[in-house]
């Protein structure tokens, strides 16, 4: 991504070079995720699915950010595939329980690669420690305003 034809005052402003940098992870992560067939929900659904276990739909979402109509949409199309079993939960029949099946958690697996090496051409130009670094600082960040 070419920013050196960008004025200086945004080349020195944190919240331009955040934004130019998630323009960029989004298009790469997008890419990688798309050419197995897959997308940023299914990996943020079945990653807390293996996080925390049988969850409802509306935890599902809180848990990844994610609007109801995208959970239910992603939902049907990881189970599709196998990846996923909805039942009614035991103690409240108007809601369903989600879980993992062996099958979803080999693909996660498999995303899980295809995502370190998306992450890995993102962060070519830094250290193993910048990267580490990297992600304590935004993690300061996300903590503050979270």
């Amino acid at each position: 991504m070419e920013t050196s034809g960008a004025p200086q005052r945004l080349r020195g402003t944190t919240s331009w070079l955040l934004g130019q940098t998630t323009t960029h992870a989004h298009r790469l992560v997008s890419e990688a995720l798309g050419a197995v067939g897959a997308r940023r929900y299914h990996y943020s659904l079945l990653a807390a699915l293996d996080e925390f276990g049988p969850a409802s739909q509306a935890d599902l979402g809180r848990r990844g950010g994610l609007d109801r109509s995208d959970v239910v949409a992603t939902l049907n199309e990881l189970e599709g595939k196998g990846f996923v079993e909805r039942r009614p939960d035991p103690g409240d029949k108007r809601r369903n329980i989600v879980t993992i099946t062996p099958a979803g958690m080999a693909h996660l697996r498999h995303l899980d690669r295809v995502l370190g090496q998306a992450h890995e051409s993102l962060l070519a130009p830094l250290s193993a420690a910048e990267r580490e670094e990297l992600a304590r600082m935004l993690n300061a960040v996300l903590e503050h305003h979270g």
